[in-house]
């Protein structure tokens, strides 16, 4: 079991003081241009991002989350002109993202409903242009859980794509810290060029400072590149509202990890740069379900998604909503320590192989906290966090005590924080 204790962890002591004119409101024209806090395991220096590739050494693997940001601010009225917001969480039915974003005939979604207290039912409708045709877009509340609300949506002409009416009705959803709406450049300025598959409600911000003349260098310095997918979820914005670590609920996030790049990890182990925290918490999470899968070979059937609904599973099969492989909060507290990385990550290949799956598909609620021993993420390329969070609290596991350093450096030097601010480079004492 890790010496962990969340109870220990107060969320004040993870506090510090942000100006609100240091949060950036819009990224640099260019991306590279930004700043690049370089903290080699113990000494803080800054340069540009463009210097990252230089930075970087040769060799080694860099891990890129390839997530796309979706169009999930949906704006409705209902008859009386009242606005409702919707976000976009997840997609419930069909619960596969790829098959949700290609559905012509309807889904349900996992959101949010702004205004929730003056819709309570009935159908919103809203028109719409798609390729400069008329259509139409309804929501309708299926279920209210309190927190976040089933909606179904459709809409007609119904041979378009889920997708494309999203992108055509949807807003960016740019943080709320920002205290703006969203305009036009924000479609193109929250994504990360390498952005490939559709699920976030957040950037992985980290991999927005990236170019594709970076991205070359790196390749000449002959270090590796390997992508994984991790859908960021509004979970990322939720405030730490608890006293301790303890109290604070995390969300699951969905992510697909390839065999290919699980064996490409091994072969790289203590040289595996992480661009972001989103890929940080997916490669700490699959050394965690291979640890899971040896203890326990037989509770799940790692990479295979299990027809389950809770409460109803006299549902027929092709109504079943279907979970992946999941690790809870807190799960890896309770877990052996000792399964070296290369025996975990490979029992999971073996058994991806053994199913004849590509991918491990799977969700993760972990939470990092001071504390943790980091099994895969030897450097670290992030943003600036914002105080008392989540992310926060994953720094300071990873370079310790001294994260009070690094930002108080960064605040004294002008960085710019959060989604569109300056980044950071960390190589811990231990790398």
């Amino acid at each position: 079991m890790l010496n962990i204790d969340p109870d220990s962890i107060r969320i004040e002591d993870y506090a510090y003081n942000l100006p609100d004119e240091r949060i950036a409101g819009f990224p640099l024209e260019n991306r590279a241009a930004s700043k690049l806090l370089v903290y080699d395991r113990g000494k803080i220096s800054h340069t540009t991002f463009s210097d990252l590739p230089g930075l970087a050494g040769t060799g080694g693997l860099m891990i890129f989350n390839n997530t796309r940001v979706i169009q999930a601010r949906i704006l409705m009225h209902k008859d009386t002109g009242t606005r409702i917001e919707i976000l976009l969480l997840e997609p419930l039915r069909p619960a596969e993202y790829a098959l949700a974003f290609s559905s012509s005939s309807g889904c349900i979604w996992k959101c949010m409903v702004g205004n929730k207290k003056r819709w309570k039912r009935g159908k919103l409708a809203r028109e719409l242009t798609i390729d400069g045709e008329k259509a139409s877009l309804f929501t309708e509340i299926v279920k209210d859980n309190s927190s976040w609300q089933e909606i179904e949506f459709s809409w007609n002409p119904e041979y378009h794509h889920f997708s494309r009416v999203i992108d055509c009705a949807g807003l960016t959803p740019i943080p709320p810290y920002l205290n703006r709406m969203p305009d036009d450049s924000d479609k193109l300025n929250y994504q990360t060029i390498y952005a490939r598959f559709e699920g976030s409600v957040a950037a992985p911000t980290a991999g927005l400072h990236f170019t594709g003349e970076i991205l070359e260098k790196l390749k000449k310095n002959n270090i590796l590149t390997e992508e994984i997918t991790l859908h960021v979820g509004a979970g990322t914005f939720q405030p730490v509202k608890s006293a301790t670590a303890s109290g604070h609920p995390m969300h699951a996030e969905h992510f697909t990890v390839s065999v290919d790049t699980i064996e490409n990890i091994i072969r790289n182990l203590k040289r595996i740069t992480a661009v972001g925290t989103t890929s940080v918490r997916t490669l700490e999470s699959i050394y965690w379900l291979g640890v899971k899968h040896l203890i326990n070979p037989n509770k799940d059937k790692i990479g295979h998604k299990k027809p389950f609904l809770p409460g109803k599973k006299h549902l027929p099969e092709s109504e079943r909503l279907e979970y992946p492989l999941l690790l809870s909060q807190w799960e890896h507290t309770e877990l052996p320590t000792d399964i070296p990385v290369t025996e975990s990550l490979g029992a999971l290949v073996d058994r991806l192989k053994f199913n004849g799956l590509s991918e491990l598909d799977a969700k993760t609620e972990m939470m990092i906290i001071p504390g943790y021993k980091f099994r895969l993420t030897d450097r670290l390329i992030t943003n600036f966090h914002l105080p008392g969070s989540t992310l926060l609290l994953l720094i300071s596991a990873f370079i310790g005590e001294d994260w009070k350093k690094v930002y108080n450096y960064a605040l004294e030097n002008d960085f710019r924080f959060l989604s569109y601010g300056d980044s950071s480079l960390l190589i811990p004492q231990h790398s």
